[in-house]
Order: structure tokens, then sequence, then C-alpha cells
């Protein structure tokens, strides 16, 4: 998506889009071979526009896109063409709001124009648990994404190994990941997982298996996601995210009370 010429239609998500006029949007996408790309959308909100009903959030998109005519220097790109590409049905709810949460991520943390094709797969794969009845099944898929997402843009150590000293995790003893220090040894008063465990994480992550993880974090939930919080947290220099506050006002709407570490709570 560099050049004058659109590219051939390639998968893509709608991550957050912007009125731009009365009659077009501003489109942040995350596109499977070229990362987070923003495009203008032109004349997409009329009534009669292809556009309208399909350019739509957590729904599989083919696009194609290019460089504007006289500007080649351009950083927001011109949509040439959307076409749905099937998918799952609209999310609702609290699986909303548990999509806008990985949305806002990766509007966060991921540069523009740098490709994750793991990461791009791993969210596509996301996407259908967050409208599970289970909701251990819910949660472990959003630490699982967390996780892989931290690996794919360098925020992760190794989970393998003491991150001070290179050394290899005992099996038996626990050991924490802290957002300044990386993976260091437990102590007895606070939430800590096994170097097993740890390890087979790491294993999950080399391997590319998004199932065998989001098994592994189904068995450690509340660990998980105390510790994904601080250091997601850490890395946005913001304590906490937007889809939460709109989560909070919108059941405090409906006189529903938000405990702080609810374990249906879509934020890390």
């Amino acid at each position: 998506m560099s050049s004058r010429r659109a590219t051939a239609p390639a998968p893509a998500y709608v991550l957050h889009r912007y009125d731009w006029s009365e009659t077009s949007l501003i489109l942040d996408l995350f596109t499977r071979d070229h990362g987070r790309v923003t495009v203008a959308a032109k004349g997409a909100k009329r009534p009669y526009s292809q556009l309208r009903p399909v350019l739509l959030p957590f729904q599989r998109l083919l696009v194609a896109a290019s460089r504007p005519a006289k500007d080649d220097s351009a950083d927001i790109l011109t949509l040439r063409s959307a076409e749905w590409a099937g998918g799952q049905p609209m999310l609702a709810g609290a699986a909303l709001f548990s999509g806008f949460y990985l949305n806002e991520l990766l509007m966060k943390l991921l540069a523009r124009h740098d490709p994750h094709v793991l990461l791009f797969d791993a969210y596509a794969a996301t996407l259908p648990a967050l409208g599970a009845a289970d909701d251990t099944l819910t949660q472990a898929a959003l630490r699982a994404f967390e996780i892989v997402l931290l690996r794919e843009i360098g925020l992760l150590p190794p989970l393998d190994q003491v991150s001070a000293s290179g050394a290899a995790l005992a099996a038996g003893l626990p050991y924490q990941l802290r957002p300044e220090l990386g993976l260091v040894a437990g102590q007895a008063d606070e939430a800590a997982l096994s170097g097993r465990q740890w390890a087979a994480f790491q294993q999950a992550l080399d391997h590319g298996a998004l199932s065998e993880l989001q098994t592994l974090c189904a068995q450690a939930l509340p660990v998980l996601k105390s510790t994904l919080r601080g250091l997601l947290h850490y890395h946005l220099g913001s304590p906490r995210l937007r889809t939460r506050d709109v989560m909070i006002d919108a059941q405090q709407l409906m006189d529903v009370p938000v405990p702080p570490s609810s374990p249906s709570s879509p934020t890390p």
C-alpha cells in the first residue's frame, strides 16, 4: 500500500473510524500484509455508497488502497475498494467492549506500516471467543492475545529464563513478570506462576500455538490478569484505557456495579 497504484485486495479489519467530512471517513485499518494503516474512505457516508455497509469493526474485509495521485509521501492512503470477506456475527454487549479493548491496544501500541502477520492471525482467531458464553474462555482469549501482542512488538522478555541473568527457570519455583525488571524470582507473599508454567507459555509462543496458549491462560487467569495489566499500563504510560472508562460509564447508567477486578471485565 505504498505506491500510487492500488494494491491487490488484502485482508484487513477496521480498528477505528473518524468523520472526515459530511460524506467521507478516515479509517484506521489493521491489515495482514502492511500492519496498521490509515486510509481516507471518500464518499463512504453517502446513503448509496457500497462502502457504507461494509466498513464495520470486527468483520474481516478485503481492502485495496494507494497513495493520493499528487502526493507520494502522504501518510494517509486512499481507499480504493473494500469487500466483506466473511466472518462471525457482530459482537454485542460485553463482547463489544472486549473487541474495542483489543482495537484500542492495537491503536496505541502498533506503529503504522509495521506488519505483524502472526498478530493479525491471533486477532482474527480471538474475535470468535469474545462472544462465547463461557467467560473463562473469553478471558483466556484476551490474555493470550495480550501475550502475543507484547511478544510481537518486542515488549515481552523470554519466559523461560530469569531476565537479569539468563538462567533457566526452576520448574517448581515461583516467578513474577515485572514491568521494569522482567521475569524475576517470586516472593512468598505475592502472586506468581511456577517456572514450569512460564516455560510452557514460552513453548506455546515459539510454536505459534494460540489454542494451547489460551488453555494455559485459562489455568492461571487471576495472576495473569494483574500481571499483564501492570505490564501493558507500564508501556502505555496510562493508568487506565479509555475502553474501561466507557464500560464503567455504560454500566453505571444501567445501575450495574463494576468491581475493580471483575472477572468479566475486558480490560487487562
